[in-house]
Formats: C-alpha cells, sequence, structure tokens
C-alpha cells in the first residue's frame, strides 16, 4: 500500500487553486481597440503637451491608466460573448493629493477627439485647465453624450462658450456643473428636458435673461446655483415647483420684483440664498417660517423693508441668518434668542434696527457671530456676559450703535464692540417744582426756621 504523506491531500489542493488562478489570469482580459486607446492618448496630449503619455502608460489604458482615466467593461458584440472595453471616465486638472487628475498645462486645449471618440463616456471632468489663452468651447456632434451622466468645468476662465451650445439633449444628465468659466448667453428652454438633471450649477459665468418657466419639469432636481451672473426680472412662481430641492442660490444676480410666495413649497429646501438682488419693498416673507428644514437662510443686501417677523418657532434647525442691509425697521424679536438654539451666524447690520438687545441672545449657546453693527441699539448689553465673550471671542459686533452700553469690561475694551461703560442705576429724579409767576417766594432766615421746627417737635412729643 503506498504511503501519503499527510500533508499530500493539503499540497494537491493549493497546487489545484494555483493552476486554476493561473488559467484565470492568462485568460485574455478586455482591452481598448487601438483607435479608442490612440484617442485617449491625443486627448491627454491637448490638455498637457509637456508629458510623453505613451511613454508613461505604454499599456492598454484600461488596464494601466493615469489617475482619472476609467473604463468599465461592456458586452456590446453580437458576434462575441466576451466582455469590451470602453473609457467611461475622463477627469483632468490636479485637484489634491487624493485626486491626482493628469495636470493641465498653461496651454491646454480642448481636443475634438474627446467629442467623437468615446460615446460610453459618462463623466467629463475639468479642473483649473484653461486659464490662459482663450479656448472655445467646440460645436458638439448629435451624437456626443447619449451616455453622459456628468459634465463638470471648474474653474476654468479662459473657456468659452454659449450655454445652449454646450448642454444639449443629454438623457442621462444628472450633473452639470460649469462655474467660474467664460460661458455666456441665456439659459435654453431645452434644459427643462433634462428631466434625470439632480445637479444645474451654473455660477460665476456671463450669464443673463430669465429663469425658464420650463424648469418646473426639473422634478428630481435637487440643487439649483445660478449665483454671481447677470439674470434679471422677476423669479418666477414656477421655481415653488421643484419639490425636490435642498439648495437653491441664486445670490448676487439682478431678479427684481417680489420673493414668489410659491416657495413655501419647497419643504426639503436646506440653503435659501437670495443675497444681493433687487427684491424691495415686501417685508421679510412670512412663509419662511413654513420651511422647517432652513439651515441657512440669507436675504442681505435687498431692500426689503419692515421689521422682523416673528416666525421662527419651526426654524429651530437652522444654522445662520443673513439680514444685512435690507432696510429693517422696528425691535429685534426676542423669540430669535428662545427658539433658534442651533444658530451658528446671525447677520442683522446695517439697518434700522432700534430698541434694545434682546436679553434671550444669551440662550443662543451654539453661537459663533452676532453682528449688530451699525443700527439704532440702545440702552444695556446684559444678555452675554463673560461666558458668553469666551465663547464668541472676538465675534459680537455692536460697533456704530452709540446709545450701546456694557458693564462687561471685555465687552467694551473689544475694538468691534465700541461700547462705552452703562452709567450706574440711579433712582428717577424727582420731578422739578414750577410754580406760577404770580405766587411769591418768601425766604425765611435761619433763625425763624429753627424755631419753628423746634416748636413741632415740642408739639409732637410733648
Amino acid at each position: 500500500m503506498a504511503l501519503f504523506h499527510p500533508f499530500s491531500k493539503l499540497t494537491l489542493l493549493l497546487l489545484l487553486t494555483t493552476l486554476l488562478s493561473t488559467a484565470v489570469i492568462s485568460q485574455p482580459q478586455p482591452v481598448l481597440t487601438p483607435a479608442e486607446q490612440d484617442a485617449v492618448y491625443t486627448v491627454l496630449g491637448s490638455v498637457n503637451p509637456d508629458i510623453s503619455w505613451r511613454s508613461l502608460f505604454p499599456d492598454d489604458l484600461c488596464l494601466s491608466a493615469p489617475h482619472g482615466v476609467v473604463c468599465d467593461f461592456f458586452y456590446d458584440n453580437v458576434s462575441s460573448p466576451d466582455p469590451v472595453a470602453h473609457v467611461t471616465e475622463m477627469n483632468f486638472g490636479y485637484v489634491s493629493d487624493y485626486t491626482p487628475n493628469p495636470p493641465c498645462s498653461a496651454n491646454a486645449t480642448l481636443s475634438p477627439l474627446l467629442f467623437t471618440s468615446f460615446k460610453y463616456l459618462r463623466k467629463l471632468f475639468f479642473y483649473h485647465c484653461f486659464t490662459g489663452t482663450r479656448v472655445s468651447f467646440p460645436e458638439l456632434p448629435k451624437s456626443f453624450g447619449s451616455s453622459l451622466e456628468e459634465l463638470v468645468f471648474i474653474d476654468n476662465p479662459s473657456l468659452v462658450g454659449s450655454l445652449s451650445g454646450i448642454i444639449r439633449n443629454f438623457t442621462d444628465l444628472r450633473r452639470v456643473v460649469l462655474t467660474g468659466n467664460g460661458v455666456y448667453g441665456n439659459i435654453p428652454d431645452g434644459v427643462a428636458d433634462l428631466v434625470n438633471l439632480e445637479e444645474l450649477t451654473l455660477s460665476r459665468n456671463q450669464l443673463g435673461g430669465e429663469i425658464p418657466l420650463s424648469f418646473s419639469k426639473l422634478k428630481k432636481l435637487k440643487v439649483l446655483d445660478l449665483c454671481y451672473n447677470y439674470f434679471s426680472s422677476n423669479v418666477p412662481e414656477s421655481v415653488g415647483n421643484l419639490s425636490e430641492l435642498v439648495k437653491l442660490d441664486l445670490r448676487s444676480n439682478g431678479f427684481n420684483g417680489k420673493i414668489p410666495e410659491s416657495m413655501k413649497n419647497l419643504k426639503t429646501l436646506e440653503l435659501l440664498d437670495l443675497s444681493r438682488n433687487n427684491f424691495t419693498n415686501t417685508g421679510v416673507p412670512l412663509f419662511l417660517g413654513e420651511m422647517p428644514k432652513l439651515k441657512q437662510l440669507d436675504l442681505s443686501g435687498n431692500l426689503l423693508g419692515g421689521q422682523i417677523p416673528e416666525i421662527w418657532d419651526k426654524l429651530g434647525g437652522i444654522l445662520g441668518i443673513g439680514f444685512s442691509e435690507m432696510g429693517l425697521v422696528g425691535e429685534i424679536p426676542a423669540s430669535m434668542g428662545v427658539h433658534l438654539k442651533n444658530l451658528r451666524y446671525l447677520g442683522l447690520d446695517n439697518n434700522k434696527l432700534e430698541g434694545t438687545v434682546p436679553e434671550e441672545f444669551g440662550l443662543l449657546e451654539s453661537v459663533s457671530v452676532i453682528n449688530l453693527q451699525n443700527n439704532n441699539l440702545s440702552g444695556r448689553v446684559s444678555f452675554g456676559g463673560g461666558k458668553f465673550w469666551a465663547k464668541s471671542g472676538q465675534n459680537l459686533k455692536l460697533a456704530g450703535n452709540p446709545n450701546l452700553c456694557a458693564d462687561d469690561k471685555a465687552l467694551i475694551l473689544s475694538s468691534k464692540t465700541q461700547l462705552k461703560v452703562c452709567n450706574k442705576t440711579q433712582k428717577p429724579n424727582s420731578a422739578p417744582l414750577t410754580l406760577d409767576s404770580s405766587v411769591q417766594v418768601v425766604v425765611l432766615p435761619n433763625s425763624v426756621i429753627m424755631f419753628g421746627t423746634w416748636v413741632l417737635f415740642v408739639l409732637i412729643f410733648a
């Protein structure tokens, strides 16, 4: 009988596993077609011609590619059951050590092959690539973008092009971020046909005109950011139909008229920034109190006028409020200190507010900055004291209210409060005696007064 080593079965099993693994590894892997491989090299060369991409990455780019070039496998060949490799993401521009995309050179350009050779492309990303020589966005062929889900161009000031020439009927598009570029023109009505769109960020460009009424069709939209452009006219009531919105940022434009009442339907909204526009004379909207998810609210720079309303009882989750330069009058509601338990920032500066600083502000345990500068506030600031001052540091701003005072030395010495020392509490002064002009005042000698006092003493105690 043959004798077997006690480890022979285990050895045989390991050998078999190794052979199977070798067989799997030795199977041919899906590779890019030569045409798509060459197109990637050409695009890389247009972004940074100073790098020898073919020498650095000589192998198949789906097996060994620079960070930012991503492939996936598809079963798109009817004649073969084997998967085929295609480029699905192209990311350019160094962001950080954690995302070391291929860096862009000062003379980077956009290769036309980028829009003709990658029909499976899902994401196209450029960060800070076009900053010198003017680069025009090319006319996009109709065949481009059938699979595109994300189109992102950030901080490329030399990249210019009409928005209508950039955004086409990309039916799968979920995210459009074109911020800090040279994009101009109006928002085309066709944007509303991108029914899968979840984010539309077009900030810091040269866009103008109006928000299309057809925007109400974007039922999945969560982020709408049009800040720092040249939009004008009214904000349409149809904005209130974007029921999934989490962020609405329209600051620093020329929007005017009334803030739409329909915004009260945005029950999921967390950030509302309408600052630095031309909304006027309508007061702070009362419907803000019906938006319980709000965390950031900024209406600064719009002369809405009126008083700060009592709307804070349902807004306990709010973190920041900007009501600067709004022409506000009246007193600061004490309810803000009672209900806004999570508040970090409060800006009420450069208004016409009167009255005292509410003592209830001392209940704002999370606050970091309170700016009440340049109002008509008066009286004693007594809500803070040393405990509040130790927490808020130099960020209690009260300058420009000459009738405010404080007892706390830290507040008085702060360059940002410029408070005077309060007078010690005094009893009310007696009302002055006024006499009719016909009454004659007789001044008695001191001896007579002393004698009268002695007589009165005898009569009382005799």
